[in-house]
């Protein structure tokens, strides 16, 4: 499992991500805001969630699939 820092802060961003993780069918992911976990993949579900701060994304992936993922991700990843 890897942990990474996202933003969703526009619709349109939040279209384009979900759109993203189907594409890997066989991984799961899971947004972690407060005491709140997320399918990541659930687009009503990321609208839940307070999209005016960082997120927590948990990827469940192997590790010969992470670079892959993180790649892809990019837009979404905030660098700390």
């Amino acid at each position: 499992m890897k942990t990474v820092r996202i933003s969703l802060n526009s619709i349109d961003k939040v279209k384009s991500f979900v759109n993203d993780l189907v594409r890997f069918t066989d991984v799961d992911f899971d947004l972690v805001s407060g005491r709140y976990v997320i399918d990541a993949k659930s687009i009503m579900g990321i609208f839940s969630l307070d999209l005016s701060k960082p997120i927590d994304l948990n990827i469940h992936a192997d590790e010969s699939r992470l670079d892959e993922i993180v790649d892809t991700l990019k837009p979404y990843i905030i660098e700390a």
